[in-house]
């Protein structure tokens, strides 16, 4: 038998996709493919990295980081993005219309590492917690967000001084930077660490 390129790519999808099968339906398997194929399949169908891809685009950080806080692209789905960037000369009630470059760039950024464009845990827990067709302009409208957020008082959040709101997500979670909204990270002003009963 004659080994040639496409044998040869034809057993690497095959030893690939036997180790994504084995990822997937059993953690007890070993996965005896090298790392970088391992590192770049694990999870992807499950959802496995957990919290959301931190922020890398130093244009959005920039601009839209220099107003409040710069949520991660996976913390919305594409609509929602789509639309806030359609609308930046009331976004919010402040005017944050920018030059058609740096928005296209924006725009192109967000929509690529949207919630459903990737396999980030929380990502993954936001897309499906939507009904059909909805479209939320801010993350606490997200059924998952309500869910997580829904044991904390008013005088936790809007009537502490520190945080105001739940869109100021690094008031609390001090790694959400990062994109790690993990409940024993949470330290709430004025309350201390949070304890989930």
């Amino acid at each position: 038998m004659k080994f040639n390129l496409k044998s040869a790519s034809l057993l690497i999808l095959t030893i690939t996709l036997v180790g994504i099968s084995t990822t997937t339906f059993s953690r007890d398997v070993k996965i005896t493919v090298n790392e970088e194929t391992q590192s770049l399949f694990s999870g992807w169908f499950s959802g496995d990295k957990s919290g959301v891809a931190a922020v890398n685009n130093p244009l959005y950080l920039d601009e839209c980081g220099s107003c409040h806080f710069a949520y991660q692209p996976g913390l919305l789905p594409i609509a929602s993005w789509e639309k806030i960037m359609s609308s930046l000369d009331n976004h919010f009630g402040e005017n944050a219309e920018l030059a058609d470059e740096e928005r296209a760039q924006i725009r192109n950024y967000l929509l690529d590492s949207a919630a459903g464009r990737t396999n980030r845990k929380i990502s993954v827990k936001f897309i499906r917690s939507l009904r059909d067709g909805q479209v939320p302009l801010r993350i606490s409208e997200i059924p998952y967000f309500i869910h997580e957020h829904d044991e904390l008082s008013r005088k936790m959040v809007q009537d502490n001084p520190e945080v105001k709101s739940f869109s100021r997500c690094d008031a609390c979670h001090s790694d959400a930077d990062k994109g790690i909204f993990d409940e024993d990270a949470i330290n709430i002003p004025g309350f201390g660490r949070w304890e989930d009963d």
